[in-house]
């Protein structure tokens, strides 16, 4: 891996952007396998009947049944994770540093065998490359120094500069080698009203007050900040797709701590023009959007162009397949389940499949897996979703 490291290191830069479009199609052509050997969890994104429903989770780190990952299956529950982290405690360095990144997006992978292997990373992380610095502490969160309320800061920003991120391109390149055809590699951005809640507040908040606030306040300068985030992440996520991404995620995390009249104005618009932009280079590329709590605005998720949306727990699957028709889901088991035995992680995920059918469903949790999540439950959750078929299911 080393060896590949240092090829990567000494490839040529990145043509300029009047050229990009020419590129993207190379790239494309170069990186992106032919539809039908596309890995199970891009054809499930797509829409396509697939023999059984992918797996991922959410944090996490196939054969023919839903193709299954898990977000934030890379992390705090898995020891080899835990013992990594003593030995380079800065998180900061895990998620930039791309020896570290690639060991511990394939942690997973290697224990658990999952349809998706998500790239290692912060939503924060490309925020540097605008010229938003920002720390992490271990018990804080994220903290900005200088957070973003008036004109002359704003004019600060400038278009997000790749070169600052060139660790994220070169995992995800190797990556795509170490995983092969055996997994579909995913990235992952921010959403612009998500990034903009930490941008403003300065931290984690729980409130958003002064984010909220701002919207009435000023809501020209939101709007020109949200702009400026929506054109960064679109280009992040051509990035990452040239890069080696089959799928890319947007965590839309803090769009459900609005209401949805204040969605539309605020997360929604920002959300079509990232998608769009991607879209239009790059429109075979599945685009997953995921927001926490967002139970009652489905129907706007689905109307943002995404190829999929992903449900938290709070939503019922067949409630969600009824409201969203024709278009893609993913999740959207319970992370407690992970805690109550194999016979009710085996009743949560037979529900969520039954009523999820046979296609166009990718099973994930409906949220990160949870620190202490036993890694006996989790490897229970991926073998259970290999293990059952579409041909088996009765849609609810």
């Amino acid at each position: 891996m080393q060896q590949q490291m240092q090829q990567l290191r000494s490839s040529a830069a990145r043509p300029a952007a009047s050229s990009r479009r020419a590129v993207v199609v190379r790239a494309q052509a170069a990186a992106a396998p032919a539809v039908a050997d596309a890995p199970l969890m891009v054809r499930a994104a797509r829409g396509e009947a697939t023999e059984r429903a992918p797996c991922w989770m959410m944090r996490q780190a196939g054969s023919g049944c839903a193709p299954c990952w898990m977000m934030r299956q890379a992390g705090r529950y898995q020891a080899a994770y835990r013992e990594l982290a003593r030995k380079h405690p800065s998180f900061r360095e895990r998620s930039e540093t791309t020896e570290l990144i690639v060991d511990i997006s394939l942690q997973p992978f290697r224990s658990f065998k999952p349809d998706g292997v998500i790239l290692f990373s912060d939503i924060l992380t490309p925020l540097p490359g605008i010229g938003v610095p920002f720390e992490i502490d271990d018990n804080k969160g994220p903290l900005l120094d200088n957070p973003i309320r008036s004109k002359e800061q704003l004019k600060q920003l400038h278009k997000l500069d790749l070169s600052q991120l060139q660790f994220v391109g070169e995992s995800l390149k190797l990556l795509r080698q170490e995983v092969g055809d055996q997994a579909a590699v995913l990235g992952f951005v921010g959403s612009p009203w998500t990034l903009a809640t930490y941008i403003i507040e300065g931290a984690s908040s729980s409130l958003y007050k002064t984010i909220k606030s701002m919207a009435y306040s000023e809501p020209a300068l939101l709007d020109a900040l949200l702009s400026h985030l929506a054109d960064a992440m679109a280009d992040y996520i051509r990035f990452q797709i040239d890069s080696g991404a089959q799928c890319v995620q947007i965590f839309d995390s803090w769009g459900g701590q609005l209401p949805p009249s204040q969605w539309d104005k605020w997360s929604g618009p920002y959300l079509r023009r990232v998608i769009e932009s991607v879209k239009s280079t790059h429109p075979s590329t599945p685009l997953t959007l995921y927001a926490n709590g967002s139970g009652g605005l489905l129907e706007r998720l689905g109307a943002t162009g995404a190829d999929v949306v992903g449900l938290d727990w709070t939503v019922d699957m067949a409630d969600a397949r009824r409201r969203l028709g024709s278009k893609s889901v993913q999740g959207n088991v319970d992370p407690t389940v992970l805690f109550c035995g194999e016979a009710a992680i085996e009743a949560a995920v037979r529900d969520v499949l039954s009523k999820a059918g046979g296609k166009g469903h990718i099973l994930n949790l409906g949220h990160g897996v949870l620190v202490g999540t036993p890694e006996e439950a989790v490897a229970h959750m991926f073998a259970l979703s290999k293990s059952i078929k579409a041909a088996e299911l009765v849609t609810a």
